[in-house]
């Protein structure tokens, strides 16, 4: 089957499956007041594909039926660049607020499979055989694909990988004629009303013992025994002119329960490997995933510096803090632009041919990103001030009685309307001081780790040859 249609997404999203929003059991994710936005917003992703078919569908190496970019594994330096016109588009759309559209899951999978050398260390060949039969099988029906891969926090003084005897993280717990049986509790499944699959594989490394821990497969979203407890939406109505941003970009996250569920033997990629399952995310993984991800924190730090051009324009800010503010939101978006020109021009090839951009400029930003979006939020908020509350509705533009005065009293500056300011205004508050915002500077300072724990393991990827060469010049000359 080739590329999937935002209709047929749609329809994908019909089947059970036992989500909770708010409080209440879902039955329908598609049409429910808390999700439709979102639901809706990655049926336009996905028919983005076929409106831009020349940037965003590949054909299939063995198929040749068209399928999306960020499915292909790639091959060369000119394959990674291609890639990311395509991530880029889909970042576009959200305008980087969604970090987990499909695409974030296929470049996941395409990378893996283009590394069966390292899913098939420590005796893990079938499972690295299944892997690469299950991302074809993604990539050919064009799956929704979330994943669920950091461990419950129960006592930080543990640890963050789980100890043997662990209750409440994920574990096999037994084995049936067909597959593995699973049981515990993962977090954070971003995107999960909206998948329809969910995937585990490794992220911390265990300790010893604790093998039934040490567990990589792929699951529809209706198995049983499966339970999504979501977060409060934070989605708002479905007015583009009051929410622009929270009335559809409200990606979910779900904490997420395995209450014994089968996971069929095809779909099971580490079954309690230990060895393997400490192996496969340390070279491939990092570089690859990132250009998707720092694709999208471009988009959304080049949106941020447009926006708050916007609103200092609106009021005739251009007093020198606040161009200096506006300036700060700038030097962001370039160094992060910059950054993935240098990880592209130092892309590498992996054993088995699959290429990757340079890890190095993208660890940087990974550091730092966690830093700058909330200072990013802070600029915006303060560019706005007062003006972010002075912002009526759609429906008292609509008011006869009303629109006149708003009109009078409520224009920008240089002749700017009303209602210009006040969308200007509703959007950078829906940006960075909303409930959506809220949850997306959070999601922000945790992306990929914390910028503290980024930079204090800064040495398990940086090469500091170069620095010792120049110190030591110093320090090993005669006196």
């Amino acid at each position: 089957m080739p590329a999937r249609t935002g209709a047929q997404f749609l329809a994908g999203l019909r089947g059970p499956r036992a989500v909770w929003v708010d409080g209440q059991r879902i039955a329908d994710v598609v049409d429910h007041p808390a999700l439709a936005g979102a639901a809706h917003a990655l049926a336009e992703v996905y028919d983005l594909q076929h409106a831009h078919a020349g940037e965003c569908l590949a054909p299939d190496p063995e198929t040749g039926e068209p399928i999306g970019s960020s499915h292909v594994i790639p091959r060369s330096r000119e394959g990674l660049r291609a890639r990311a016109v395509a991530l880029r588009r889909v970042a576009d759309f959200s305008v980087g607020l969604m970090g987990r559209t499909p695409d974030y899951m296929n470049v996941t999978y395409a990378g893996f499979a283009g590394r069966p050398d390292e899913w098939g260390v420590a005796g893990n060949e079938a499972g690295a055989e299944r892997l690469i039969a299950y991302q074809k099988m993604l990539r050919r029906n064009d799956l929704s694909l979330t994943h669920t891969i950091v461990q419950p926090t129960v006592d930080k003084a543990t640890g963050d990988a789980p100890q043997a005897g662990n209750e409440q993280a994920l574990r096999k717990v037994g084995e049936t004629e067909h597959g593995i049986v699973v049981r515990g509790a993962r977090v954070l499944a971003t995107l999960a009303p909206f998948a329809d699959e969910l995937a585990v594989y490794p992220a911390a490394p265990l300790p010893p013992g604790a093998d039934a821990y040490a567990l990589a497969f792929c699951i529809p979203m209706g198995a049983p025994g499966l339970k999504f407890l979501c977060r409060d939406s934070v989605s708002a109505g479905t007015s583009r002119f009051d929410h622009p941003l929270s009335s559809r970009f409200d990606e979910q996250d779900a904490f997420v329960i395995f209450d014994d569920v089968e996971i069929p033997r095809d779909r099971v990629f580490i079954d309690a490997n230990l060895a393997t399952y400490n192996a496969v995310m340390k070279t491939s993984w990092s570089p690859n995933i990132m250009q998707q991800t720092m694709i999208r924190a471009a988009t959304k730090l080049e949106f941020a510096w447009g926006l708050a051009l916007r609103m200092a324009e609106a009021i005739n800010a251009a007093d020198p803090a606040t161009m200096q503010a506006i300036g700060e939101i700038w030097s962001y978006a370039e160094f992060t632009r910059c950054a993935l020109v240098a990880a592209e021009e130092g892309a590498r090839e992996w054993p088995g041919g699959m290429w990757t951009p340079d890890v190095r400029p993208l660890h940087a930003l990974r550091s730092m990103l966690p830093v700058w979006f909330p200072r990013v939020n802070e600029i915006v908020r303060l560019i706005g001030s007062h003006n972010v509350f002075a912002t009526p509705t759609a429906a008292q533009l609509a008011d006869p009685e009303l629109r006149p005065l708003i009109d009078l009293y409520l224009p920008g500056a240089r002749g700017m309307a009303a209602e210009r300011r006040i969308r200007t205004f509703r959007l950078g508050w829906d940006f960075a001081g909303s409930a959506l915002a809220s949850r997306n500077e959070q999601y922000e300072r945790f992306y990929l780790a914390s910028s503290a724990r980024n930079l204090a393991r800064h040495l398990m990827f940086a090469d500091r040859a170069r620095a010792d060469e120049l110190v030591g010049r110093f320090l090993d000359e005669p006196f």
